[in-house]
């Protein structure tokens, strides 16, 4: 009885506070849930009118088909990619293209799993491009080494550089893999962050496709999450991948690998759904989630300019365009006698300048160091994620602190 009393509580905070959409959509949930709770376990790959749903969602993003059997529900991106990373690689001697900077999550995983990270640089001139000379020079220097390249990982938007990929670099992207017979890595979980109006989201998949490319013609998994986006939901721990162009057999292992885990957790696979599944027009809810979704986006390009501006401000730093995601990752020249310090305190240049930082002002941002970088250059990333009204005073106390520091280590 204590149960029914608890869903008739539930049912009347849904009809007391919630629109009729979202109340119609959450029964469409649960109808969808073996047992109608979320207490249970899924199929391991997450719950068939979910991944339904997901299916429908990426079908209208992209104008082409998607199968909700190449849908695999995961506790956010991070498992996927762990996931992956796991059946690709064999020994030492198999190596994955990752660019540099990159998200630590690639570098980890790789080594965790016994593999070799094959770096290939952005290029910081150019607003961090992606170059396929790099890509063949980094290619066949591993080759040289004895290392079989397995895959290309993609990070688009960029972290932490923050760039936005031309729907022509995609393309040349697309038959770099395809030629090299590499799988390609999309991380695509910043695929709602764009904040300029030259750059626009293309996935990879749908790249692929108006390329005439079919799912036998190159293999591909894509990644998205509801950490990231307007959501925010981090904690929830949701996100998927799409696997497309794998034989019958690997897909099997695939599916293997993902049953270990049982299954990623429901409340996650729900929240994955509801961001590939945004209300419709006609919906009561539309209007006042998008009013919200524009708000958020609009602040966080706001924030994103304005941190842009101030750091290109300061003495001895440069900043890319912020395009996408959410970070700048700008690049700093460091006095030689700061340089010294760092060494003398055993620590990295930019390491040595963010702890002085933090330690000054509270803020926190992170060493370039800690993702990899040219040799020789020095950088941080920052978030675009504080309250905008916070922002001006963040600036005031980088502002001062930069100049302290400047002044300090002068030579």
């Amino acid at each position: 009885m204590f149960k029914y009393l608890v869903s008739d509580i539930h049912i009347l905070c849904l009809l007391k506070f919630c629109s009729a959409d979202s109340i119609e959509r959450a029964f469409q949930i649960l109808d969808q849930i073996p047992g109608r709770a979320t207490g249970a376990y899924s199929h391991s790959q997450g719950i068939k009118g979910l991944r339904d749903t997901i299916a429908s969602g990426i079908e209208a993003r992209d104008g082409y088909p998607a199968d909700p059997n190449d849908i695999f529900l995961t506790d956010g991106a991070s498992p996927a990619v762990h996931m992956m990373m796991q059946l690709l690689i064999r020994s030492e001697k198999d190596g994955i293209l990752c660019p540099i900077p990159q998200y630590p999550l690639y570098s980890a995983s790789i080594t965790l799993h016994g593999g070799t990270l094959v770096p290939y640089y952005l290029d910081e001139a150019t607003g961090w491009g992606l170059e396929i000379s790099e890509l063949k020079n980094q290619l066949e220097a591993a080759k040289s080494k004895g290392i079989s390249i397995r895959a290309l990982v993609v990070i688009n938007p960029g972290n932490p550089t923050g760039q936005v990929l031309s729907e022509s670099n995609q393309k040349e992207i697309v038959e770099f893999c395809k030629k090299e017979k590499l799988v390609l890595l999309a991380d695509e979980v910043y695929q709602e962050n764009i904040y300029v109006p030259d750059k626009q989201f293309h996935s990879f998949k749908k790249v692929s496709r108006t390329m005439g490319y079919g799912e036998k013609d190159i293999s591909l998994v894509s990644f998205q999450s509801v950490s990231k986006g307007y959501h925010g939901e981090c904690g929830k721990r949701g996100g998927y991948m799409e696997v497309t162009g794998f034989s019958p057999d690997i897909r099997e292992q695939i599916y293997k690998v993902a049953s270990v885990n049982l299954c990623s957790n429901i409340s996650g696979q729900i929240l994955a759904s509801l961001v590939m599944s945004p209300p419709k027009v006609g919906d009561e809810s539309y209007e006042s989630y998008f009013a919200e979704k524009d708000a958020i986006l609009s602040s966080l390009a706001k924030r994103a300019k304005t941190l842009e501006a101030a750091l290109n401000s300061l003495e001895g730093v440069t900043c890319n365009r912020a395009e996408g995601a959410m970070y700048l990752f700008p690049r700093i020249e460091l006095p030689k006698k700061a340089i010294e310090a760092a060494k003398s305190a055993n620590k990295a240049p930019d390491a040595f300048y963010a702890a002085r930082l933090l330690d000054a002002t509270g803020i926190v941002v992170v060493p370039g160091s800690g993702f990899r970088q040219v040799p020789g250059t020095w950088h941080f990333r920052c978030t675009i994620l504080p309250q905008e009204d916070r922002i001006p005073a963040i600036v005031t106390r980088l502002t001062e602190f930069h100049k302290g520091f400047m002044d300090e280590f002068r030579d």
